[in-house]
């Protein structure tokens, strides 16, 4: 395992969304960059990405900058698509890529089958929150571990101390208000899923909140789920301290100069770290780092927990900074006391009132600041007040404490949307840009030390030797021996001069170790060759990647169908029968809820309690009846959390339905029988088989699979390894975050909060209307749940003929009479008395499952011909 060297200075990883953010981010200090493939597999699809024919170019590149390069391999794969990843990680291993990130399992084997020597990261979308989890996900062969956004500095000190394994954590940019690859919220909503690359951001939306039936008055407050941007940059001492061995900027969506911006500053930040264990960022330095891009910032989590701070919900998209409030305004002039330069040309933005024309619910619609902000280019400045001479005058620039009045294009300020005290952005800055652009393309800005080493004696030919800080080095040596001077024997100076001139390549002189002997003559032509050849030769090297053992074949073997234990039930096979009858599993969240289960006899039940006391309640009634009973883990296990899966496991349930994988060690280990739940985001078969080769019992499908992803992953899988949620609402956001504190509240974390979630029913509204309900965990962690409940009843008989045996149905808010009525229609079902369309139709479900609605077919295995 080759894992990245810890040191007292942490690596600086920038985005790169295309070829400019890579330039932008090796002149302005990065250490690493980060990027896509277009072939896909990975989690920003709207960016511009990289060729498989640009990755010899850009590694080259890179090495000769001394910087490293991972390629983002971090969405869930489907078992027919991984004949394709199996040659894109043959290319990107073959071209010396150092690292790729991965967030599914069986990706993650399947690099490691390919190439031994191409390090893997795990994607912060692994979900790897604690020492515990991660201690299971190494055994995938991981280099490095991205930790999640929630972590604190504290939490992260306490999983140093108990792993060896690297670190890597953002410290800049846009903030996911759900645990990353926890998110299904555009899935649910908009059928593209966030595993895939393809957020919609739902987070960034307005929603109203409706408190115990009621419409609660939060004034601006609309925008309840968008976080501000995460700036750390002050934390990055405690963040070395802490043990961190990368800090990771987001943005591999935005441009080129935010990229050069954010990764100039940290480079700063971090030097100054390393340097003076502090970091200190003036007024102008925020306001330079906020013009590239921000939503405001906030420290995160890295400081614990502020719900208040995190989501202040007033606007969710760009504001740049603040620059003042409206003082008056007339025709196509603002007046204004500026707190920041300005000059003409420079973008602003005005907070305004709702346009007259449209309804209330229409400007709740809007996005926040495209729709209820106007402004635009500084057309003009003038002084305000001093007289009519001072107000004559005409300013290009306007320093900030000043009072002036600021003029727009004729016929941009809407009058009747404007409001004295509005708040006024600046939010594009044309001067910055353009400083910023020129900080990157042309000669290189950022180069390399060459420590140059001379041999020069008479009698004897010149040797030079050039070698760099990773020590790679270059040759040459005269043919002719050299002379003795009759006048100007070669000096230390004479050589270092000649031999610096390395003005246009990505080399700079360093130091120079000199052996002259004999007074020699070193003619100034034969010094200007020998630099040539060893800038050219270290050029050709860099061109070179690294030698590693790579085995294609062994990545085809791996993606093969399992086999199953005989012919008669072979993946290859279909339709196939069930070895046994269908069996149901009922999840409930309410005891109301598990009696009438048990009293629909059920045959499995899984309690999923808000309060953890309950499910000692919850097995004794299962244990008393004869109903097996699993318990529910946190979906997240934090440091200090492992207490919260031990309590459960010490009620004595016959098994726990395991979230994360913290969970499932713990239940194997004491003896249970653990269903890995859909947070594990099984969607192919190597990685449902790594789960199970562990000792899992069952996987469950991931909620990405649609009806013919289910179809590839059926036919690729023994089917006794698959549980199907056949029933559910949807879990769209599972959030750090809570909306019940945030809001409800006056205090800002759990310490504090007062638990209304405890004495309120809490939904969001969304745009179109839809009630999504509301829901804290034991931990305090907050889950969006969709309104409609999605139905896969219409695939369920199709389901029992492949040889699908356990079927769930997962309660939300039902009472006892619907509970009964729910379980009913789905025994029936599954005895084939009703179809299923009489299914979602009586409980009026989505009929879909995953993204998409179909139908689940007997097809060829896809995998069969490899």
């Amino acid at each position: 395992m080759n894992h990245f060297a810890r040191s007292t200075e942490p690596e600086l990883l920038s985005p790169a969304g295309n070829w400019d953010c890579a330039l932008a981010a090796v002149e302005n200090g990065a250490d690493a960059i980060y990027f896509g493939i277009d072939r896909g597999f990975n989690a920003r699809h709207r960016a511009a990405n990289f060729g498989t024919g640009d990755l010899p170019e850009l590694t080259a590149m890179l090495r000769s900058r001394g910087v490293r390069g991972y390629v983002t391999l971090n969405t869930l794969v489907f078992p027919d698509e991984l004949a394709t990843l199996v040659p894109l990680v043959e290319k990107i291993a073959d071209t010396g890529v150092d690292a790729v990130l991965v967030q599914d399992f069986g990706v993650a084997r399947i690099v490691r089958a390919i190439c031994p020597e191409l390090e893997i990261h795990a994607s912060t979308q692994m979900s790897l929150t604690s020492a515990e989890t991660i201690a299971v996900a190494a055994e995938l062969g991981l280099s490095r571990v991205v930790v999640a956004r929630e972590l604190s500095i504290a939490e992260i000190t306490k999983i140093r101390a108990a792993t060896t394994m690297p670190l890597e954590a953002f410290i800049h940019g846009a903030l996911c208000v759900a645990y990353s690859g926890q998110c299904l919220t555009s899935e649910s909503l908009g059928g593209r899923s966030a595993n895939r690359g393809q957020c919609a951001q739902a987070c960034r939306l307005p929603y109203e909140l409706v408190c115990d039936g009621e419409d609660r008055d939060l004034g601006d407050v609309r925008y309840l789920l968008s976080p501000q941007d995460l700036a750390g940059y002050a934390a990055i001492p405690d963040m070395i301290a802490a043990g961190i061995d990368s800090l990771k900027i987001e943005g591999r969506l935005k441009t080129p100069e935010y990229v050069a911006n954010i990764t100039g500053h940290y480079r700063r930040a971090i030097d100054q770290a390393v340097r003076e264990g502090v970091v200190t960022k003036t007024r102008e330095e925020r306001d330079e780092m906020e013009l590239s891009f921000s939503r405001g910032f906030t420290p995160g989590w890295l400081e614990g927990n502020d719900h208040k701070r995190l989501v202040p919900g007033i606007r969710a998209a760009k504001q740049g900074i603040v620059l003042g409030e409206i003082d008056d305004w007339r025709e196509d002039e603002i007046r204004v006391r500026i707190r920041a330069d300005v000059a003409l040309g420079d973008g602003l933005a005005i907070a305004s009132k709702p346009a007259a024309s449209r309804s209330e619910h229409d400007a709740y619609a809007g996005s926040g600041f495209a729709d209820n902000h106007q402004g635009g280019r500084i057309y003009s400045l003038r002084p305000a007040g001093g007289g009519r001479q001072k107000a004559a005058e005409k300013w290009k620039t306007a320093s900030a404490g000043t009072d002036v009045w600021i003029g727009f294009g004729r016929g941009e300020l809407d009058h009747t949307r404007l409001e004295i005290d509005a708040t006024v952005f600046k939010n594009d800055d044309p001067k910055l840009n353009k400083k910023l652009a020129q900080s990157y393309g042309g000669k290189p800005r950022r180069t390399r030390p060459i420590d140059f080493e001379v041999t020069a004696i008479v009698g004897e030919p010149l040797r030079v030797t050039g070698r760099l800080d990773d020590g790679t080095e270059a040759s040459a040596c005269t043919t002719e021996t050299l002379d003795v001077a009759r006048r100007h024997a070669v000096t230390e100076e004479v050589l270092a001069d000649k031999l610096g001139r390395l003005g246009g390549s990505v080399f700079h002189f360093g130091r120079l170790r000199a052996t002259i002997q004999g007074d020699p003559i070193v003619p100034l032509g034969m010094l200007n060759t020998a630099r040539r050849e060893i800038v050219d030769s270290l050029t050709e090297q860099f061109k070179q990647p690294p030698r590693r053992t790579i085995d294609a074949s062994a990545g085809f073997r791996l993606i093969e169908a399992i086999a199953s234990t005989s012919a008669e039930d072979s993946p290859a096979a279909a339709p196939r029968m069930p070895a046994a009858a269908p069996r149901m599993t009922v999840l409930c969240r309410t005891m109301e809820q598990l009696r009438a289960a048990i009293d629909a006899e059920a045959e499995v039940v899984i309690a999923d309690f808000h309060d953890v006391r309950e499910h000692r309640e919850a097995v004794t009634l299962a244990r008393s009846v004869g109903v097996r009973i699993l318990l529910a883990s946190i979906r997240m296990q934090k440091p200090g959390e492992m207490g919260l899966i031990k309590q459960i496991i010490k009620y004595g349930p016959d098994g726990i339905l395991a979230r994360n994988l913290a969970a499932i060690d713990a239940g194997l280990k004491s003896n249970l029988e653990v269903v890995a739940d859909f947070s594990l985001n099984v969607a192919n078969h190597r990685s449902a088989q790594w789960l199970i080769d562990r000792g899992v019992a069952r996987v469950t499908t991931s909620y990405d699979l649609n009806a013919d992803q289910l179809d590839g992953l059926i036919a690729a899988t023994p089917p006794h390894w698959l549980e199907l949620v056949m029933h559910q609402h949807m879990p769209m956001f599972h959030m750090e975050h809570c909306v019940f504190c945030s809001v409800l509240s006056p205090g800002t974390n759990k310490t504090n909060c007062g638990r209304p979630c405890d004495r309120h029913v809490v939904q969001l509204r969304d745009r179109v209307g839809k009630l999504h309900t509301l829901q804290a965990d034991i931990a305090c962690r907050n889950t969006l749940f969709n309104e409609t409940p999605q139905s896969a009843a219409d695939l369920v008989g199709s389901l029992i003929g492949r040889g699908v045996a356990w079927f769930r149905v997962e309660l939300l808010e039902e009472n006892a009479v619907k509970t009964t009525e729910v379980l009913s229609l789905y025994r029936q079902l599954l005895c084939g008395q009703i179809t299923g369309g009489e299914v979602w139709r009586r409980l009026s479900a989505e009929n879909r499952i995953g993204v998409t609605r179909g139908t689940l077919e007997a097809k060829r295995n896809p995998l069969a011909i490899l």
